[in-house]
This record gives C-alpha cells, structure tokens and sequence, in this order.
C-alpha cells in the first residue's frame, strides 16, 4: 500500500469473500454446494495470486508459443507490481476456509478479528504461514502485559537481528558480487559464493521468523515454529521437516494428503512428490529457475527414498562409528541442498548454467577489494552462528546463555549480542530475501 495505495483494495477483496465463504461453508449442509462454497474461495486467492504473480510470466510463454507459429499475442503485457508477502496472506487465507469445510475450525464472525488474522503484521509478509486453530482463538483472548513474554519475544528478535544484520547481510556483498558478474569467476570463488548463500538465505528468512515470532510473543501471542536448525538434517526428507516448517506442513496437509501421500503405489508416491516440490518451486517465484530447483528437491527426496534400504545402519556394515556417517550424511545434504540452491538464486537459466560450468574451474579466487575487507568478518559471523546453533542442536540440555541463572553471564551474552550487531551489522536497508514471495 505504501507503493500502490489502491493495493489494500486485494487484501479488502479476498478478506471479504473467505469471511463469508468460511460462515456459509458452515451453515450449509449439503456437500456439493459446501465444495463450490469452498472451490469459489480458492479461485477467488488463487486468481488473484496467479495474475499478480504470473501474468507477465504466462504471458511471456504464450508469446513464444505464438511466434512458433509465426502468429501474435493478442494479449497485453502489464506493468504490475507484485503486493509484499501476496503468496504468504494468500495461503494462509486458504488455510482457513480449508479447515472450516473439514470441520477443524469453526466459521469466524467477528469480521475485524479475521481481518487481523489475515493480516496480523508480524508474521504478515513472509510467515509463518499460521493455521486458524492456532491463532484465532489467541485473537479472542485478552493480552495483558506479561514481563516473561517480553522478555523472551525480545531476546529472540535480538537473535534474529543478529542472524539478518550481522550475517545474512554480510554474506549478502559477496555473494551478490560473484552471482551478478559470474561469467568473471573460477570455480573456488564461486563454490564460495555458493556456501556463503546457503547460510545467507537461511540466516536471512529464519532471522525473519525469530523477529516475527519474538515480536508476536511481546504481546502476548505464539506463533508456530518456522525452523529448526535445517543444516543439521541427515537426509532431504528431515531437511524439510526442518526448514519452512509452516509452508512445508501447510503443501503435505492441503496437496500431498490429499493426493493419496505415501499410502499409494510407488509411482504415484514419486509423482505426488514431483508434483508438491514443483507447485513448491512455482510459489517462490514465475521463473524457471524455481520450478528447476523444486524438481531437484523431488528427485533428491525420490533417490533417498530408494537407497534407504540400502544404507539404513551402514555404520554397522562399514564398521565405523555412527558419528563419522552422520558428519558425513549432514555434509552430503548441505552440498545437496546448496547445488539447488544455486538455480534460486540466480537471475535466470543461463545464468544458472554459467556458474555451474564456471564450478569446474578451480583457482585463486578473485576477491575484489571491495569484498575481501569484509571475508574475513563473513568467516566470524558463520563461526559465531554456527557454534551457536551446533550447541542448540547437540546440547539442547545447556542452557542458552540468554537465559542463564547467573545475572552476570546472562547480561554479559545480552550486552555481547548487541555489541556485535552495532559494530559488524550492516544497515544499508537490505530486504528480506522472502519479501519478495
């Protein structure tokens, strides 16, 4: 609204139609005109989704299609700029109406308070993708202020803050530099580049949600949990249950289910998997490079599915420690998911294509002095992270530093925290990475 002000006009739209849709879904009692209840609500958050989001990109198809056949497009194309965070309100909205036609929730009446559901700032622009049976009923209740809420919903924003400003916008200057020049890089800057987004993009989004979640939780609301450390997951399936955890569930209880999950034949479990991580690699974006990088993701979850068998207790039939093959299997999920993450982040196809071919070629990497200044504080930042996050993941028991009985530790780690975010955050008014989703 802030760019285009007639743009609350599309939240106005889908709020009034799923507010009606969801009581008479309830009220009525016949299944068929339930379902046409329903389907006019997901065509109405479907349409409007696919016409700001891919138009152009549908449009650009059916021109190439056309010139195939040496005819004309008949169809425009619009200068539309896409509304912040449309794909995260739109799903959320559908979560809904779906559970009211399943029965899980009942219809809300109070108009402003599934208004604010919708659009409930903290989470509104890029998630968690909330279900209504987790938050409305919290809508209901009154929210006194709590000092224990506070003071957890600051400390997580702090770390939040840290994982943003001091790591995902660090990394962002040199992995911004090797993409957007490519072709001019070997394979060792490159590779580089690609670790240093793997951590990035992570950083970036989960450091959204420990904003978003901490500063609901100020006021007195829980949001679901977005991530759990999802460079720690020992195979693709577990690196899902880990990472996007609110999006991941939300395409396994609306698409997956209900195309029978893995209680079909083989097949159609590979299929119902291509068809969840595609539609997943369309919702982040209307390029090919997303539906490339989805389908990666279905064929690496396909190949485990398959070795599975073979490599179930492998440490017994090697006869080595358990530890040494889950370093390994976490390593071999990174470089995985790191490969994919290469055709997210780049700007197209060939480009895409120019930093895997440019992968081959190792060498001195070619730091700009621009970027070299600031490798060395990349390095503190992923350390200081990573440290951090292997404690949370492999001694869960320790208590966090941030919550430490003695007063002394407890406020020196605070006080530490906030030092490192001024001296080595970067505050150049950087987006979040998923603003654009």
């Amino acid at each position: 609204m802030a760019f285009v002000p007639i743009y609350i006009l599309i939240l106005g739209f889908t709020i009034v139609i799923d507010y009606y849709a969801g009581i008479f879904i309830e009220k009525e009692t016949d299944k068929k005109k339930r379902k046409l209840l329903l389907l006019c609500s997901l065509i109405a958050n479907i349409g409007v989704l696919v016409f700001f989001k891919y138009y152009n990109f549908i449009n650009t198809n059916i021109s190439l299609l056309f010139n195939n056949f040496n005819a004309k497009n008949p169809l425009p194309f619009l200068s539309i700029l896409l509304p912040i965070g449309l794909s995260f309100h739109t799903f959320q909205a559908m979560s809904y109406t779906i559970e009211v036609y399943r029965g899980n929730q009942k219809a809300e009446k109070h108009f402003g308070i599934y208004s604010l559901y919708v659009m409930f700032y903290p989470q509104l622009v890029a998630g968690p993708i909330e279900r209504p049976q987790n938050i409305l009923h919290q809508m209901h209740e009154e929210h006194s202020f709590n000092y224990d809420n506070m003071v957890h919903g600051l400390k997580q924003m702090l770390w939040g803050f840290f994982k943003k400003l001091v790591v995902a916008d660090r990394l962002s200057i040199y992995v911004n530099t090797i993409f957007n020049n490519a072709e001019a890089h070997n394979g060792t800057s490159i590779a580089i580049a690609c670790f240093f987004f793997a951590i990035q993009i992570y950083c970036d989004f989960s450091g959204y949600s420990d904003i978003a979640i901490g500063s609901a939780r100020t006021m007195g609301f829980d949001l679901m949990v977005n991530f759990r450390r999802p460079y720690f997951a020992k195979s693709i399936n577990e690196f899902w249950s880990r990472w996007h955890i609110s999006l991941s569930t939300w395409f396994r209880d609306y698409l997956y289910i209900p195309l029978g999950g893995n209680r079909v034949s083989k097949f159609k479990l590979y299929r119902n998997l291509l068809i969840v991580f595609m539609i997943s690699g369309v919702w982040h974006g209307a390029n090919y490079t997303f539906i490339i990088w989805g389908a990666l993701h279905a064929f690496y979850t396909i190949i485990g599915l398959l070795i599975t068998p073979y490599t179930k207790d492998i440490h017994l039939k090697l006869h080595i420690s358990k530890r040494i093959t889950d370093v390994a299997r976490i390593f071999i999920v990174f470089l995985l998911v790191s490969f994919a993450w290469i055709f997210f982040r780049a700007s197209s196809f060939g480009n895409a294509i120019t930093i895997i071919h440019n992968l081959r070629s190792f060498g001195q990497p070619a730091f700009r002095t621009s970027i070299l200044s600031t490798f060395g504080e990349c390095l503190f930042a992923i350390a200081m992270l990573m440290l951090i996050e292997y404690r949370k993941e492999f001694f869960p028991e320790k208590l966090n530093f941030f919550y430490h009985p003695n007063i002394i530790i407890r406020w020196g780690a605070l006080m530490t925290m906030v030092l490192i975010i001024l001296l080595f955050g970067v505050f150049n008014g950087g987006q979040f990475i998923y603003f654009q989703f």
